[in-house]
């Protein structure tokens, strides 16, 4: 699947952090060994008749990143790997079991339950991967979009209101007299252009897209994502962009990090991801789009299934799969390291050992 990116030809206006207090040289989001434990036991009763133990999944397990101001990192991996997760814990929908999120240098927990919880979540948005599920059926568009502006105290002049709503739908390629309509009325690419003016009600300066354009068409895709990368040059907007199209990501993208069963298991330039992988896992990913060029390069086949998050591998949870493991893989767990010089982290004991 191909999605085609149009590019506008803009210059990128210089995009000013005073409001924020922000320097140049600090990242906007930071992630610190970043852990969430879903408990998944059975009832009390169950667990003492079938005598079974409590039963957790660690869907997030110790992931660390940063994102600079004004650019992008997608996140991707099969189905269960945790991406989600930490979408919602970013935004502070789920509270971490281990590890901290730094937004503008404040920690999010401690941030999120104080005074300044609604300062935060102003300048923190997310946009939903279902854009049937996120809108209430019930509202217009008018009050769906003029929620978070009223929530915040931003407009309260119903005049005012009305014009700054109009304005928002415009920037998503939208009619200010479709505030009048309900969701039913539109399409799913329509319905998500009005998820994304409702995020950007509140000027935020962090969004979170979890898999954003993953329920549209293609050519609603490119739409979609036109819009975004256009918005992101325009007001110098920093996204977490998760999705499990490889050739999206290729578009949007300035940082892509892989992840595999809740760890992060490399991380590196886009560029240097998609020409250069280093970890298997990330080559089987790759492999698995079809060469339309029919270049001749050797593949790698995808093998196996993903492990039973429930029952995860020893050691290197990708060693089952991979054709480069050995016994060290099977009982040492590797740690996420940056090849020196390269800007790429990478969790492998082959790259690590120089097998591959």
């Amino acid at each position: 699947m191909t999605v085609t990116i149009e590019s506008t030809g803009a210059a990128k206006p210089e995009v000013s952090t005073a409001k924020t207090g922000a320097t140049a040289g600090r990242p906007l989001v930071e992630v610190r060994e970043l852990a969430k434990t879903f408990d998944v036991s059975a009832p009390w009763l169950n667990r003492v008749v079938e005598r079974k133990p409590r039963q957790f999944v660690h869907a997030v397990d110790g992931v660390s990143f940063a994102i600079e101001r004004g650019q992008t990192l997608a996140l991707v991996g099969e189905s269960g790997c945790g991406k989600s997760t930490v979408a919602r814990l970013l935004v502070g929908l789920y509270s971490p079991s281990r590890g901290e999120v730094r937004f503008d240098d404040g920690d999010i927990a401690t941030t999120l339950k104080g005074p300044q919880a609604q300062a935060l979540r102003r300048r923190m948005q997310m946009i939903f991967q279902d854009p049937y599920a996120s809108l209430n059926p019930r509202w217009k568009v008018q009050e769906i979009v003029a929620e978070p502006l009223r929530e915040h105290g931003l407009v309260r002049d119903t005049a005012e209101l009305k014009r700054r709503v109009g304005e928002l739908l415009q920037s998503v390629g939208l009619s200010p007299a479709d505030a009048e309509k309900f969701p039913h009325q539109f399409s799913g690419g329509q319905r998500q252009r009005i998820s994304i003016a409702r995020a950007l009600a509140t000027e935020p300066e962090f969004l979170v897209c979890d898999e954003p354009t993953s329920a549209l068409d293609v050519s609603v895709q490119a739409q979609v994502l036109n819009i975004m990368k256009d918005l992101q040059r325009k007001q110098g907007l920093t996204y977490l962009f998760i999705s499990h199209n490889l050739a999206v990501v290729r578009h949007v993208a300035d940082q892509v990090g892989v992840m595999y069963l809740g760890r992060l298991v490399e991380q590196a330039d886009k560029r240097a991801l998609f020409a250069t992988p280093r970890h298997p896992y990330t080559r089987m990913l790759l492999d698995a789009i079809p060469d339309i060029h029919m270049t001749g390069r050797s593949r790698t086949p995808v093998q196996g299934e993903v492990p039973n998050p429930l029952n995860p591998p020893s050691g290197c949870s990708f060693h089952p799969r991979c054709p480069h493991a050995n016994a060290r893989c099977a009982a040492e767990r590797p740690a996420l390291i940056e090849l020196q010089g390269t800007g790429i982290r990478v969790a492998c004991h082959a790259v690590e050992e120089g097998r591959i």
